[in-house]
């Protein structure tokens, strides 16, 4: 992990900008833990294009998918100090750094694909989106990253009562480990490229996260029970380290925000396509996908709530959420 001076980052992220106004491009890396062809990671790539037009090909990205430049948490830090400079993230991933986001990981405050799209495209979605910059990176747009489910080696769930004692891998997130708690679960966090050897080792009888994942990670293959509680929508989110962001003039930003907007439709055009064809590639491996009554799961989240919505401006922010059309 690294620890570099934030007036250190700036100068080394000065100099590249020097040097690169010189040649006449700046290639920006950004860091996906997905693999290539991945919406996320297919949707930075059109931000790029977007960016480059914008800028008259002043400025290029360069995705650096499967982790390449590390896990989640570790490049967070990295573009907070500017040794990454893009990174597509799971809101997540950042765990309870940024209040407003947090709500965004509770349990259940989604209803719907509609709901989570007209709450993050609204002034709530802006409000949420403003308040990374308090973490040292700038967060300019939302993408999809669909419902997360249960999914483990030994059985259908059905109902909270299914998960008592077992282990499922969650994200580094208190808020993720106090949910599978409610639920009679034992949460583990780990690493996303851990989660395959740990189910098929048995350190951990399952995991949570949406069909692409379940699909592309490879999960469908040692755990074969997909149980569709539908318990989160958390968004990704693309960020901008602040200390690149401050060395970009005020046209160059607008760029940016502008390149990363216009490519949400692209990302949700392509999730759409890859939930549709990672459901059927999973079916084909032998997964067995069951519906469950979510009434039970909900209830079940009430601790959660009374723990991380304390503060009046989130409790506002909550219910700002659920009176949201959708």
């Amino acid at each position: 992990m690294f620890h570099l001076p934030k007036m250190a980052a700036a100068a080394v992220i000065a100099s590249a900008l020097m040097v690169s106004t010189a040649s006449a491009q700046t290639v920006l890396r950004s860091s996906d833990t997905h693999p290539d062809g991945y919406p996320t990671v297919e949707a930075v790539k059109k931000f790029g294009e977007l960016l480059s037009d914008k800028t008259g090909g002043r400025y290029s990205v360069e995705v650096f998918h499967s982790a390449q430049l590390g896990g989640e948490a570790d490049t967070i830090e990295q573009t907070q100090f500017g040794v990454i400079d893009l990174n597509r993230i799971s809101i997540g991933a950042f765990g309870t750094q940024v209040p407003e986001a947090t709500v965004t990981q509770l349990p259940y405050i989604f209803r719907s694909a509609d709901h989570f799209h007209n709450v993050l495209d609204g002034p709530i979605g802006a409000e949420i989106l403003a308040a990374f910059d308090a973490v040292d990176v700038v967060a300019l747009a939302f993408y999809d990253g669909g419902a997360r489910s249960f999914y483990n080696s030994s059985k259908p769930i059905t109902a909270p009562e299914d998960m008592a004692g077992m282990k499922f891998r969650v994200m580094q997130s208190d808020i993720f480990v106090d949910m599978v708690g409610a639920l009679g679960g034992n949460a583990t966090p780990m690493p996303y490229g851990e989660v395959y050897s740990g189910i098929q080792t048995g350190v951990i009888d399952g995991a949570e996260n949406n069909y692409p994942s379940y699909d592309t990670a490879g999960h469908a293959e040692v755990a074969k029970f997909y149980s569709l509680d539908e318990h989160l929508m958390v968004p990704e989110v693309l960020v901008v380290s602040k200390v690149v962001w401050d060395g970009l003039s005020a046209e160059d930003q607008a760029a940016m925000r502008e390149a990363a907007q216009e490519s949400v439709p692209h990302q949700r055009e392509l999730w759409a396509a890859k939930e549709v064809e990672s459901k059927a590639k999973v079916e084909a491996l032998g997964a067995t996908i069951n519906t469950v009554d979510k009434q039970p799961f909900i209830d079940a989240m009430k601790p959660v709530y009374d723990k991380y919505v304390t503060d009046p401006k989130l409790q506002d922010l909550v219910a700002r959420i659920q009176a949201t059309e959708g």
